[in-house]
């Protein structure tokens, strides 16, 4: 696996979240163009209600997490209260870790078991039979973080979230780092670019252990920031997870609540222009998405196919804050570029009313044509105003032969 280096300070505040909206990977790594997705010309459904929460409530809804709370953070247990009570009305179950048995069981009101029994998990599995959320106490002669993680591995559960009051990783430039997976950890370990105090430098190789023995992901964020971190596609902290892989495929019809969660949002920001109802039922139908692990979605886009120009229009692109720097925006245009050549199309265009957004398609391989240049029937019953301030970008779906290179058909 090639190790992409990258160096982060460990951020001392509560970073942003997802009120800065999506934004879209150039395909660079690292690199940006803001609301690259929320740009592309006349999309979105005016006046849609979406819920971010809702979306994150259904993927956690009959699965159980597991919330690492040092005991100094119980003083102020408010936020992890009312996540609990959302988690236990949405049907998931918690186990919550600290040293603080009495915290847990009088501030909280969890049923408390030691996390040194011979059989812990099924203790758990038998107060869960009478309660959602259940406590789990480290003897204060253990390192928290080791034992915190030993729990987790017996109990096989397979998110993790750490509670911490500095939060997540910062980047050189002060942002926050969202997401970081196993090779990236390794890296930031070895080259000591974290610069980290001892205590978080003795985090990061726990979370770095705990992914190697099969947990699937941690994330790290303040107890202010948990309702964010879980609820929110921009998430408050930093998840870490064991691979970064990306699967590009069609919407299926349990991704279309959170596809037009996306579009609805942008309109609701006002990034977006709207589409009606019709527009956005073809978008969706012909949408696909990116998927990291398989699971989490990074971003979406839609390929509208013109048969009688053998040609197709790159509708919807947009990629969340979450995944900045994963080439999400890029795995999605070569996706929709492979689909318009298997379907016969000669080309695939963009509209956009943004110069940055424009360049990130020129970086892909699109060129700056005339309005004429793409096909008639995007024009129709369009305000000219509107057209006059658009960009047009196309792309062959088969490039040109370079000099001396024989020219390839179409697959």
């Amino acid at each position: 696996m090639a190790v992409t280096c990258r160096f982060f300070a460990l951020s001392p505040r509560e970073s942003s979240n997802g009120s800065e909206g999506e934004r879209a990977a150039d395909g660079n790594f690292g690199q940006t163009v803001p609301i690259m997705g929320s740009m592309l010309e006349g999309e979105g459904r005016a006046g849609s209600s979406f819920s971010e929460k809702s979306f994150y409530l259904s993927e956690f809804r009959g699965r159980t997490l597991a919330i690492a709370v040092p005991a100094a953070d119980l003083g102020s247990p408010a936020p992890l209260e009312a996540v609990l009570k959302e988690l236990e009305a949405n049907g998931t179950r918690v186990v919550v870790i600290s040293t603080q048995r009495g915290a847990l069981e009088a501030v909280l009101g969890l049923r408390v078991l030691s996390g040194a029994l011979p059989r812990l998990e099924a203790a758990v599995w038998r107060a869960f039979a009478e309660v959602p959320r259940v406590g789990v106490a480290v003897a204060g002669s253990q390192t928290f973080a080791p034992a915190c993680r030993e729990i987790v591995l017996r109990l096989g559960v397979g998110k993790l979230v750490w509670i911490d009051r500095e939060g997540g990783l910062l980047a050189p430039d002060g942002s926050r780092e969202s997401f970081v997976d196993r090779a990236e950890l390794e890296a930031l370990l070895v080259s000591g670019g974290v610069g980290a105090n001892a205590r978080r430098l003795a985090l990061l190789r726990e979370i770095e252990e705990a992914l190697d023995a099969g947990i699937a992901a941690v994330n790290v964020c303040t107890l202010e920031g948990l309702p964010d971190e879980l609820f929110s596609y921009g998430g408050s902290g930093t998840l870490f997870t064991r691979e970064r892989y990306v699967v590009v495929r069609r919407l299926c019809l349990d991704d279309y609540d959170a596809a037009d969660d996306l579009i609805a949002r942008g309109v609701a920001e006002g990034f977006l222009a709207p589409r009606p109802p019709h527009e956005i039922e073809r978008v969706l139908t012909s949408g696909f998405g990116a998927f990291v692990e398989g699971r989490h979605l990074a971003g979406i886009g839609a390929l509208l196919v013109i048969p009688q120009a053998r040609a197709a229009e790159l509708a919807s692109l947009y990629t969340l804050t979450r995944f900045l720097g994963e080439g999400i925006g890029y795995h999605l245009v070569m996706h929709a570029l492979a689909r318009a050549r298997s379907l016969g199309c000669d080309y695939v265009f963009a509209c956009t009313v943004s110069d940055r957004v424009a360049g990130f398609f020129e970086r892909s391989g699109f060129r700056r044509v005339e309005p004429d240049q793409i096909p008639a029937e995007k024009w129709r019953d369009y305000d000219p105003a509107r057209r006059a301030a658009v960009i047009c970008l196309r792309r062959e779906t088969v490039a040109a032969p370079s000099p001396g290179e024989p020219h390839q058909a179409p697959a």
